[in-house]
């Protein structure tokens, strides 16, 4: 969806970001608030492939998506109506250049049982880099691998643990990708000082 499109259909005052990845701990925006969420009907999966922030288009890095189904605990951003246009340009620029994403406003509950209606990236499995089903062995290559204009994909994906831990939630999943993609990188960093 167009920028300008989504900013006409938004509601006036302030807007809540809902943040399941990078978002959690490098939002990119000032904020007035920030609470946990809690997303209902959506789940965090490693399945967009990277090709600019970590990753490149010949060696792509895999980073995350809001896929149907479950649920996704994060950080949820309060962005004051004055500074919604500078944050949505911010955002836009970050999330959107190759539409890999879907701009939508979800309910979420935040901090003492609030809900908010917030704006999330959802993935769009009809999109080129949208990765359907992999083994624990090719999503690791693939975070193993990539390295883009943010740095390395695995240091991506332990920030997230680390700020999912923060929050009381783990990822058993997520944890063993970060960890066979380590041991991947270590072998191969091991073969090339031989």
């Amino acid at each position: 969806m167009d920028l300008d499109l989504f900013r006409a259909a938004l509601p006036r005052g302030d807007l809540w970001v809902f943040g399941y990845g990078s978002l959690m701990w490098s939002p990119g925006f000032a904020f007035a608030e920030r609470s946990m969420g809690l997303l209902r009907g959506y789940h965090r999966a490693l399945c967009i492939l990277s090709t600019r922030h970590r990753g490149t288009h010949r060696r792509p890095g895999l980073v995350m998506g809001l896929c149907r189904g479950g649920s996704c605990w994060g950080m949820a951003f309060r962005i004051p109506a004055a500074r919604v246009g500078t944050a949505l340009a911010k955002l836009w620029n970050r999330e959107m250049p190759r539409r890999v994403y879907r701009a939508r406003l979800v309910p979420v509950r935040v901090a003492r049982g609030r809900r908010v209606r917030a704006l999330a990236f959802i993935a769009d499995p009809r999109h080129p880099q949208f990765v359907r089903e992999l083994d624990l062995r090719s999503r690791a290559q693939l975070v193993a691998q990539g390295v883009g204009q943010r740095g390395p994909c695995t240091d991506y994906i332990r920030s997230t643990l680390r700020h999912m831990a923060e929050l009381g939630v783990t990822d058993p999943h997520l944890a063993r990708v970060l960890e066979t993609a380590e041991a991947m990188r270590a072998r191969a960093s091991s073969r090339r000082a031989r």
